[in-house]
């Protein structure tokens, strides 16, 4: 068995695409299977980067990110056999899969620390591309500062570009200059210079997104939003290793430990106890369902499918096993009906 794994800029990023480049790393590790990574930044290069893989007869290709979901479906109608799994994908169609990450989850989290720490009362937004996924999460950070302070003002920039940290590092000076003393981001490898910007503005935070970026700027990261790619990558695999895996939408959210809020024990310090506390009441409410932290828009809901008995216990069972809510807390992960999501949230 072969897999492959496509992502839409460089591993390099600390972020979204090292974490997939991680789980085809723990796929290849614990399952001993062959793996592949290339690179394909522009919709001609990721389409013949999956019809490559597809005409080698890869078993499974991760086409990491929403921008594949076209290709990956015109390449499946010609190759059938082959497993496409699109990371925040919004639909199935033939053997193409959508894992969806709800990070607007860990994003209200890290949106009510950053509400509750402001001096300001500021806080600023730096993405990549507007792509849906990512409007969502900042839609998340935005309500959940304000669902602490709802006099905070917000300001978003977007680059267009997950490469350019020059551009995230002035786009950054930027807002700190109107003001802003507390940021969040989905730009990937461009938020390099958003970290940067932080070092050097004395009073000025950034929560991370996709991984703990803490180790970017160990004293101005009070958390991060975070997906565990590897995680997720390699439960699919297990499940396409083992002849149990059937497109359908996979849907992840804060129930399921795959996507969480992970705080900076170095800056727990910043944290008042009330406002820790009032976290971990909203993290315990979007696990059960009674809190959405943000509505995704059309182009995000996905049509309703039966979850595969096989992947479904296995995510529901691992999640079981290591899913610890905000503070270290225990949570115990539930199914919750959504008329947004076409699957349960593990």
């Amino acid at each position: 068995m072969r897999v492959g794994l496509i992502t839409p800029g460089s591993i390099a990023d600390a972020a979204w695409n090292s974490g997939a480049y991680a789980g085809l790393q723990r796929i290849r590790d614990s399952l001993g299977l062959a793996i592949s990574h290339v690179e394909a930044r522009t919709p001609a290069e990721q389409d013949e980067a999956l019809r490559a893989y597809a005409s080698q007869g890869y078993d499974l290709v991760f086409a990491h990110g929403f921008e594949f979901q076209g290709a990956a479906e015109r390449v499946s109608a010609q190759y059938p056999t082959t497993a496409i799994v699109v990371t925040s994908g919004s639909r199935t169609q033939g053997n193409v899969s959508p894992l969806i990450f709800k990070l607007e989850d860990a994003s209200y989290l890290a949106g009510m620390v950053a509400g509750g720490l402001t001096r300001s009362g500021i806080l600023g937004f730096v993405g990549g591309i507007e792509l849906p996924p990512i409007k969502a999460a900042y839609e998340g950070w935005v309500n959940g500062a304000r669902a602490v302070n709802p006099k905070i003002q917000t300001r978003e920039i977007y680059l267009n570009s997950f490469d350019d940290a020059a551009a995230g590092r002035e786009a950054a000076l930027a807002l700190v200059r109107i003001g802003v003393d507390m940021f969040h981001h989905n730009a990937d490898a461009a938020a390099l210079g958003l970290f940067q910007a932080a070092k050097e503005s004395p009073g000025v935070y950034v929560f991370g997104a996709n991984a703990d970026q803490s180790s970017l700027a160990p004293e101005r990261v009070p958390g991060s939003a975070v997906i565990d790619l590897p995680r997720a990558l390699l439960l699919v695999a297990k499940a396409v290793k083992a002849g149990s895996f059937t497109p359908k939408v996979e849907v992840f959210g804060l129930a399921s430990g795959v996507v969480r809020y992970e705080p900076n024990p170095a800056l727990a310090a910043l944290v008042p106890p009330a406002l820790e506390e009032r976290v971990r009441a909203a993290a315990d409410s979007i696990a059960a369902g009674t809190l959405v932290p943000a509505a995704r828009p059309a182009s995000m809901q996905a049509r309703k499918r039966e979850a595969p008995r096989a992947l479904s216990s296995a995510l529901a069972l691992d999640a079981a096993q290591s899913h610890r809510g905000h503070g270290g807390r225990r949570s115990t992960p539930v199914m919750v009906a959504s008329s947004e999501f076409s699957a349960p949230l593990w």
